[in-house]
């Protein structure tokens, strides 16, 4: 590892919520003005969803909707803001793929911009769990997204993922699904839908930095799928800010976005950087390579062999088009409806694969 990644590495973990830098001042995003806007985060007690959060109340808005379906988490979320003018702020604890819950919501409140982060996202969980990713990543998006179209929201926001690029897992199959359907949707509706494609957020919940950073402390075996796994990061915060940035946008040139999150970054590299700000005692550290786990790619990509990148006025955010232009098929999804949890993983993908 050469001096520039590893300074790169010790940006990414100091600018993580893990090793937080004291002389660093972030800002709090409060120049966003959402004014007119009443907007519900998806997902509000998760990494982005509570990131997004935690900025938005320092930001004019009409209302605020922060939506989860788990209870301690949106718990913990409402005492993160609990010293925050929340009287333009509404909590609620409900599962969007329920119809009659979230349609009333919409029917409640009006929202005019949604951020959508609620998702399945550990790779090799959903691959023995399909049906739950099924359930929230395409039909609780396709839920959302057509009552926006029926209520008139203005924006939605989708959080994607770089594992939606040449899709093998579960998860990344689903994200890609429910990528196309918003894509095809803006064929169809003023609504405009934005999905934000992003690597690994730095530090987020069931991540692999707090895990190495329990295995280093605790003084156990360092667990490594491949000696050269790579995987690309982002910090929160700028995560956040950047789709906060998006979202106050007039006009958009792409339906699909993403962040420059710099080169690749590997595993057994940032492991190493770990140990040093760490201040491991250890003699030896012992690293047990276990092999990739069910779903997982050796290297992750931002855009397929089809797409090509474009720079925006923001040199943070990156237009994704197609090389080609290719008008946007309905989408069935009826086929999807006929997987049960007696389908296998293999015969899952199979099915999922012929929706791309």
């Amino acid at each position: 590892m050469n001096k520039e990644m590893a300074n790169y590495i010790d940006k990414l973990l100091y600018d993580s919520d893990l090793f937080p830098d004291k002389t660093k001042q972030y800002s709090n995003s409060s120049s966003y003005d959402f004014t007119n806007e009443t907007i519900i985060i998806t997902g509000a007690a998760g990494s982005i969803g509570s990131g997004l959060s935690k900025q938005l109340i320092h930001c004019k808005f009409k209302k605020l909707i922060l939506i989860d379906n788990a209870e301690s988490p949106l718990y913990e979320l409402i005492k993160s803001l609990e010293f925050k003018d929340t009287s333009k702020v509404e909590f609620i604890l409900i599962d969007i793929t329920n119809q009659n819950s979230i349609t009333q919501v919409f029917e409640k409140y009006k929202p005019t911009l949604i951020f959508h982060t609620a998702a399945y996202k550990h790779v090799p969980l959903m691959e023995s769990n399909p049906i739950k990713a099924l359930e929230l990543n395409i039909f609780g998006t396709k839920l959302l997204a057509d009552l926006s179209c029926e209520f008139k929201v203005k924006k939605f926001l989708f959080i994607s993922t770089d594992k939606a690029v040449n899709p093998i897992s579960i998860m990344g199959l689903t994200k890609r699904i429910a990528e196309n359907y918003l894509n095809l949707l803006n064929s169809k509706t003023n609504t405009v839908f934005v999905s934000t494609r992003f690597g690994n957020i730095l530090g987020s919940n069931g991540s692999i930095v707090p895990l190495l950073k329990k295995q280093i402390e605790l003084g156990l075996p360092i667990t490594l799928t491949d000696i050269n796994v790579t995987r690309y990061f982002i910090c929160k915060q700028k995560a956040c800010n950047l789709i906060l940035k998006l979202a106050t946008l007039e006009k958009f040139d792409y339906n699909l976005y993403t962040f420059n999150m710099g080169n690749p970054v590997k595993i057994s590299d940032l492991i190493e950087r770990m140990y040093l700000i760490c201040n491991s005692e250890a003699k030896t550290h012992e690293l047990k390579i276990i092999g990739l786990r069910p779903g997982e790619k050796l290297h992750e990509e931002i855009i397929s062999i089809d797409e090509e990148l474009f720079k925006t006025e923001h040199p943070e955010i990156l237009g994704v088009k197609q090389k080609k232009t290719i008008q946007p098929k309905n989408i069935n999804f009826s086929g999807l409806l006929e997987i049960n949890y007696e389908t296998s993983s293999i015969d899952v993908k199979s099915i999922l694969k012929s929706y791309l």
